[in-house]
């Protein structure tokens, strides 16, 4: 069992390293027209306001103790916050007004904590967070993050025919069924990584009895000695592995499969599809 972790965490690093990549490619060769037009950017039309130096400095001390583990020291973006030079919210701010709420609220559904600041101290990181998206353009090379339209260079019916086809997508997959709105629920490089590995895909596992009889449901915990799972009432049952043998269905798995078969084209192809699914 110690080799089915280590193979699933291997999976894992292999598809974030593929998406990324694949990301990172497109972003880097669509041109500069292209990469402007994306929603998340600032609009050019906004006058950029100036702030006191002593507010800018006071804000970046206070983002760079709180903020920086997340999303960098520049507000350019972390490893697991956005980049908030290019964030909407931030761009859409007047005053602190959207600034301030997050800070003091909080996104636990996002993994951010609440912060319990002074108006100064908000207004101080008001400053600097702006200061920097005002700057962020005229930076050569400075850009982290990947946008929305960075992952629309594929054609939509060449991948909706990979979807029905070669892909194999459609015997578990429909457009109007599980994926439905999926273009809403997730945009550019978080759909991209849900196409390549849906993390959060329950697995189903069922379970045979030395008697025979075969118990069926939703994977609930699996380690060497135990096998657990969710059956149709809802209710928690498990068993010593040793006295039983079990299946697993991982839709993960089907993923995986494509990852040695893809082209360049089939994942861009099949990227532009799925956005159309909204």
């Amino acid at each position: 069992m110690t080799s089915l972790r280590s193979a699933l965490h291997w999976k894992v690093l292999l598809a974030a390293s593929l998406s990324v990549s694949l990301a990172y490619t497109a972003a880097q060769t669509l041109p500069q027209s292209a990469q402007a037009q994306s929603a998340d950017e600032p609009s050019s039309t906004v006058e950029p306001k100036s702030y006191p130096a002593a507010l800018v400095q006071g804000g970046s001390d206070l983002f760079r103790r709180d903020c920086a583990f997340c999303h960098g020291r520049d507000a350019g973006g972390g490893e697991s916050g956005p980049d908030l030079t290019r964030s909407k919210l931030v761009t859409e701010d007047v005053n602190g007004d959207k600034i301030g709420a997050v800070v003091r609220n909080g996104r636990p559904d996002k993994g951010m904590p609440r912060f319990d600041r002074s108006d100064q101290q908000i207004a101080s990181l008001v400053a600097f967070i702006h200061t920097q998206q005002n700057n962020a353009p005229k930076r050569v090379g400075g850009r982290k993050g990947v946008d929305v339209a960075d992952l629309q260079t594929g054609n939509a019916e060449a991948g909706k025919q990979y979807f029905d086809g070669a892909g194999g997508c459609s015997t578990c997959h429909s457009p109007t069924g599980d994926l439905a709105g999926i273009a809403s629920r997730y945009k550019g490089l978080e759909l991209e990584e849900q196409m390549l590995y849906p993390k959060h895909a329950k697995s189903r596992v069922t379970v045979t009895r030395a008697s025979g009889q075969t118990i069926a449901g939703t994977l609930a915990y699996l380690d060497e000695f135990t096998v657990g799972l969710i059956d149709p009432t809802g209710s928690y049952r498990s068993w010593r592995t040793g006295d039983v043998r079990y299946k697993i269905d991982a839709p993960v798995d089907a993923h995986v499969e494509l990852f040695s078969k893809y082209t360049d084209a089939d994942i861009h192809n099949l990227m532009a599809y799925l956005q159309t699914l909204r």
